[in-house]
């Protein structure tokens, strides 16, 4: 490092070019880095859902839970395997070691679930497994309303803007909430059927089977070659009813003569309202490691290109937008950043009374973080809050190094009287090994954080990093600016306040300086004199930090902040139709609505992962913040004009207005209502702080424990307490009576009945 700073100090452009190149490659790469909440970290997480069509929870349990389970559990790495199974849908959640591949693990699951396909109930559906990235929530939610009926709003939804979502640049899923699909119905008879003695199996084959596009190979003659396909797919729903059936006696029977046919809709299995107004809805998930903004923004230049077609009446909004509060956060970073860098000059400044010496050493700052951009963009970082945070917090440590060299060569100038060549060459050399010593401490305090082995390590891996290159740079800055700008800036400074051999008494020894200097001597003065006490106290204050860090709150990641918007989950009981969920969500609606500061509710039932018709969701959003607190800006602004104090004791945050939703909801006795902040980032499980798992080899004992539990959780501190156990949905069981059964199918068949 001495002889770098000497080559610089001699060689002032070599030194120039040195940092301006790390500079001009950061300063290129900021405008690649992709911007993010928080820094995208695969966690080890597969998850495998499976579709049956109609099964009940318990045959979804035996007949398919338990043979993934059976077949995943064999895989390397397995930390925890878990399943939740409901009607007609199945998920099994595996989580491996924190240092398993996360794509090897997953196409080990895969493997592993292909080879016991085939033990699976022949109507099921493909399992479908992916990796679970770390926001599982909709990135953006997209609502249609109009004028139009919701069949046809989910035409339009799905046939148009659904089609433009999905080529957007990495989004991984578009899945429509609300809608109403078309289909042709089928209504049959049962008298009708009877009378024929047909078998409603018999009525379904023959409709999966003549209406079908059949291949039939090739013709070929001499000199040409055609395909060969028959057409047996109906085209109009009116076409159905000249179907036949079957035939009985010698005469067809007919769709239309045991029911008909009708170009209808499937049953609805999802509501979607915004703000009490029937709507569909289109949920955008990126795809696993896709950065956020790119897929909002590339989503929005599509919808903007998209409204133009849209039917006249029909409106199409953005109800739910991750960007916002990135774009936001990473806003007021920058404002700190910058904030804090001026300071820092401005207290070098104080210090030193020169602005010479303030802008040399200013120059490690921007220096220092623009070059660190280049290793972000080198490393496939974003800007998110953690690498950002990172650079703020370097904002005060990466000026050390040059307010260090810098000092020492002022103070050789001042007190020795060097010229300010001879100054900067001796000064920095003297200094070298401390800088590099205090330099290199810091590297290998903030390095290994990126290399913890937990969750936290993946978390922080950016933090670590980004810290560690811009203390480096900062060295680097200090050993070749600083040493070249000191010996040509100080050149012009007075030596009149020395004897011409360096004795004299500089001005920075005289004042206030002065004063600080015999105050800090005598305070060192009385500490060597009572090193026992000094121990003594520095023993407490250490081993008043194991008690203090008991106390204080530990979570992964803040909770309670305030970003304008929350969610509701609402469970109804088991057995709920959707037209009574319907009915439930249009009340809890009407009084969140009523609350104060409520803007905007989207609710949707069925919605969730297993689609559960007696389960829904309510997206929240309330007043921006600036509109609800009160600050100096907007009373200066004539925004707020009632007295001072009056509008500050009318201030309200989002957590008062969920608390005053959370007391309206206690009206709602059968049901179970959940509010929560929104889920910012997923480490497993959901949206919840605490997840226990209870086990025993009797479900209904667990139900009974469960149901206890959830019942004691006020007075055990927890709120919004649910369990996943539910074991009270009423059904209908047909019992064969099988000594009749055959009888019954062996029975002679009469002439049909004469059809009108």
């Amino acid at each position: 490092m001495r002889k770098l700073a000497a080559v610089c100090i001699e060689r002032p452009v070599f030194a120039t070019m040195i940092v301006l190149a790390l500079v001009v490659i950061g300063a290129a790469s900021f405008f690649r880095l992709g911007i993010d909440r928080f820094p995208a970290v695969d966690l080890p997480t597969v998850m495998v859902r499976t579709n049956l069509p109609g099964a009940s929870v318990e045959e979804m349990e035996t007949q398919v839970s338990e043979i993934l389970e059976e077949a995943v559990n064999q895989v390397e790495g397995i930390t925890e395997l878990r399943s939740i199974s409901g009607p007609g849908q199945s998920l099994v959640v595996v989580t491996f070691d924190l240092d398993r591949d996360i794509d090897t693990a997953a196409q080990d699951v895969r493997d592993r679930v292909a080879s016991v396909i085939r033990r699976l109930p022949d109507d099921v559906e493909p399992p479908i497994i992916q990796k679970q990235n770390s926001e599982q929530s909709a990135t953006m939610a997209v609502a249609l309303s109009g004028n139009l009926s919701i069949r046809e709003l989910t035409e339009i939804a799905d046939k148009t803007v659904k089609v433009v979502l999905e080529r957007s640049t990495g989004v991984g899923e578009v899945q429509i909430v609300g809608g109403l699909e078309r289909a042709v119905n089928i209504w049959i008879e049962a008298d009708r059927l009877a009378a024929y003695r047909l078998p409603i199996a018999e009525v379904r084959t023959a409709l999966r089977q003549q209406n079908a596009d059949v291949p039939g190979g090739n013709v070929t003659s001499d000199i040409t070659e055609r395909s060969l396909r028959t057409m047996g797919r109906f085209t109009e729903a009116a076409q159905f009813n000249d179907l036949v059936i079957a035939t009985r006696n010698g005469q067809p029977i007919r769709v239309r003569d045991i029911g008909r046919a009708e170009d209808g809709t499937k049953e609805q299995r999802s509501l979607a309202r915004l703000n009490g107004v029937p709507a569909v809805v289109l949920e955008i998930r990126r795809q696993s490691g896709a950065n956020t903004v790119e897929v909002v923004e590339a989503a929005k230049a599509n919808l903007d290109r998209l409204r133009s077609q849209l039917p006249p009446g029909v409106t199409m909004e953005v109800v739910r937008d991750s960007s916002t509060h990135i774009y936001a956060s990473l806003h007021e970073i920058n404002v700190h950043l910058v904030l804090g860098s001026i300071l820092a000059c401005l207290v070098v400044f104080a210090f030193m009374r020169d602005w010479r010496a303030t802008i040399i050493a200013a120059v490690a700052i921007p220096a220092s973080v623009v070059s660190t951009f280049g290793l972000m963009a080198a490393l496939d970082f974003t800007l998110n809050t953690v690498t950002m945070l990172a650079l703020v917090l370097m904002v005060g440590i990466v000026i050390d190094d040059a307010i260090v060299v810098l000092e020492n060569i002022f103070r050789f100038i001042e007190e020795k009287g060097m010229n300010p060549f001879d100054a900067a060459r001796e000064a920095t050399a003297e200094i070298a090994l401390p800088v590099l010593a205090t330099t290199l401490c810091l590297v290998v305090i903030f390095i290994p954080v990126s290399f913890m082995s937990s969750i936290s390590g993946r978390f922080l891996y950016q933090f670590g990093l980004t810290a560690a290159c811009a203390i480096l740079v900062s060295l680097l800055v200090s050993f070749t600016l600083t040493p070249m700008m000191s010996a040509r800036m100080f050149g012009g400074r007075r030596m009149d306040q020395h004897d011409g051999h360096g004795h004299g008494e500089s001005a920075s020894r005289r004042g206030f300086y002065h004063r600080l200097d015999l105050a800090y001597a005598w305070v060192l003065g009385l500490a060597l004199r009572r090193r026992a006490v000094v121990a003594a106290v520095a023993v407490a204050v250490i081993a008043a930090n194991v008690l203090l860090y008991r106390v204080v709150r530990q979570e992964f990641i803040p909770s309670g902040v305030d970003e304008a918007q929350f969610e509701m989950q609402v469970v109804a009981p088991e057995g709920a139709s959707p037209a009574a969920m319907n009915d439930a969500m249009a009340a809890i609606e009407k009084d969140v609505r009523s609350v104060r500061g409520v803007q905007l509710v989207l609710a949707t039932v069925a919605g969730g992962p297993l689609g559960a018709v007696n389960e829904g969701q309510l997206f929240v959003q309330i007043a921006p913040h600036e509109d609800r607190i009160f600050s100096l800006t907007r009373l200066v602004k004539g925004i707020v004009t009632l007295d001072p104090l009056e509008a500050f004791r009318n201030n309200y945050a989002q957590r008062d207005v969920m608390q005053q939703v959370r007391a309206k909801m206690r009206a709602y006795k059968e049901l179970r209502v959940a509010v929560r902040n929104l889920q910012t980032f997923n480490i497993g499980g959901g949206n919840w702080d605490l997840d226990f798992i209870i086990r025993g080899p009797e479900l209904e004992a667990l139900a009974r424990y469960t149901d206890a539990l959830r019942q004691q959780a006020p007075e055990l501190g927890l709120q919004d307490a649910d369990t996943t156990l539910k074991l009270n949905k009423p059904e209908l069981r047909v019992q064969i009576d099988r000594a009749r059964a055959p009888t019954s199918a062996s029975a002679p068949r009469t002439s049909p009945p004469p059809c009108g």
